[in-house]
């Protein structure tokens, strides 16, 4: 990689890191893990960056995809299936700090997020906190855009649970005319 990529690739790291965190952070509930998953997803897109470059990519997309494709490989390794993940964190004054704090980051969230399936989680902070289209979502995790909306909903209505939202919020309703389905509240 010339100097001048090396550059180009820089300046894509220092502005794609908080995002990255964000959903490293949100998959992983542990801030070790989620720092180990950015640094992977980096490593993986500095060696393909002329390749990224070349073809015209969003680098931003392709990274969310190395880093949720590399969140899956290391949950199937088997020395990860023994370990567990506690979410009792402590609050952490330099992670405010560097500029992650932008998302509730209390403990009763992470515990509620552990509630969900890694899928589920994936999808809401995709959706939910960082934005994305369904479309997007449904790319960077190879599944359909109806199984990103059905994880979502079910990621919602876990959150909701688990968070101990009011029961006319987590109530689904569904209208006997059209059998659709919708969920009232501030979350859906």
């Amino acid at each position: 990689m010339d100097n001048g990529d090396m550059d180009a690739f820089r300046e894509f790291a220092g502005a794609a890191i908080p995002q990255l965190h964000r959903i490293a952070l949100a998959a992983c509930g542990d801030r070790h893990d989620a720092d180990d998953l950015v640094q992977t997803t980096l490593e993986k897109m500095c060696a393909a960056w002329g390749r990224i470059e070349r073809r015209g990519e969003p680098p931003m997309a392709y990274a969310r995809t190395v880093l949720v494709r590399s969140f899956i490989d290391s949950r199937r390794r088997a020395w990860r299936r023994s370990e567990r993940t506690t979410y009792e964190l402590l609050p952490e004054t330099a992670f405010t700090e560097r500029g992650y704090g932008q998302v509730d980051e209390t403990p009763a969230l992470f515990a509620a997020l552990s509630t969900l399936t890694a899928r589920q989680r994936l999808v809401v902070v995709m959706r939910h906190v960082e934005g994305l289209p369904v479309a997007e979502v449904a790319r960077v995790l190879g599944a359909s855009e109806s199984n990103v909306k059905s994880a979502s909903a079910e990621g919602l209505a876990g959150l909701r649970r688990a968070l101990g939202a009011p029961h006319e919020v987590t109530t689904p309703t569904t209208r006997p005319a059209s059998g659709r389905t919708a969920m009232r509240g501030a979350l859906s």
